[in-house]
């Protein structure tokens, strides 16, 4: 029984960690999508980081203005 729960902290810590890494790869992602669309990466971060996540997140993925001038590298 106690191999078992063990088990499942692990799988618990895995889980966690996971969802820590990319909360805070949002964060990041957010404030670069930000600076290159020419509004403000640390406005948009602190909002990514601190409304209730993913919620943020979503947020400046909707309203975000559209860039019609970034290319991506091939």
């Amino acid at each position: 029984m106690e191999e078992s729960l063990l088990g499942l902290g692990i799988v618990g810590i895995v889980i966690a960690l996971i969802i820590f890494i990319v909360y805070i790869w949002s964060i990041f992602w957010s404030y670069k999508d930000a600076e290159r669309r020419g509004k403000p990466g640390w406005l948009v971060a602190i909002v990514v980081a601190f409304l209730a996540w993913p919620i943020g997140l979503i947020l400046w993925l909707v309203v975000r203005p559209s860039d019609s001038s970034y290319s991506r590298p091939h």
